[in-house]
C-alpha cells in the first residue's frame, strides 16, 4: 500500500501518543506501507511541527523532530514531482500533498480534512480516508 500523509495526520501524530495517527506514523518507521514524501510536503511537515503551539503539546524539543523527521525520510519512498496539477483543490495548502500522491502513484491519501479532498481527486483514482479507516 502507498500512502501520503496529510500534515494534519502527522501533526496529530506528534501531538498525541494514542489514536491511528500516531500508528500510522508508526507504521512508516517500521516500513508496513509505503509512505510517500516529496521535498515539498517534507518542508511543510516540518514547518508545521514546529510551529511553538505544536512543540509545547507534544513536549518535544526542536531537534526530536527533526530526528523523527530524518528517520521518516530515510524509510519513505521519495516522489520527485515531474507534473503540476495546480489549481485542483479548492486549499491551495493541499496542493502539495495531492501532486506527491500523484507523481508517486498512491494508492491513497490519507487525511482528517476528506472534503477538501473531494472534488478533484477523482480524475486520478485516489482514494481518500481518515486515519482511522486505513
Amino acid at each position: 500500500m502507498r500512502l501520503v500523509l496529510d500534515t494534519d495526520v502527522v501533526v496529530a501524530a506528534f501531538r498525541s501518543e494514542h489514536g491511528a495517527s500516531r500508528r500510522l506514523l508508526l507504521a512508516a518507521l517500521e516500513r508496513e506501507f509505503v509512505m510517500l514524501l516529496s521535498v515539498p510536503l517534507m518542508l511543510e511537515y516540518e514547518a508545521v511541527l514546529k510551529r511553538p503551539e505544536h512543540l509545547s503539546v507534544a513536549g518535544l524539543p526542536a531537534d526530536q523532530v527533526d530526528g523523527v523527521l530524518d528517520a521518516l525520510a530515510a524509510v519513505a519512498q521519495p516522489v520527485r514531482l515531474a507534473f503540476h496539477w495546480r489549481p485542483t483543490l479548492k486549499d491551495p495548502g493541499d496542493e502539495m500533498v495531492l501532486e506527491t500522491a500523484v507523481n508517486g502513484r498512491a494508492d491513497s491519501v490519507v487525511t482528517f480534512n476528506v472534503k477538501h479532498f473531494v472534488r478533484g481527486v477523482e480524475r486520478f483514482g485516489l482514494h481518500i480516508a481518515r486515519p482511522g479507516e486505513v
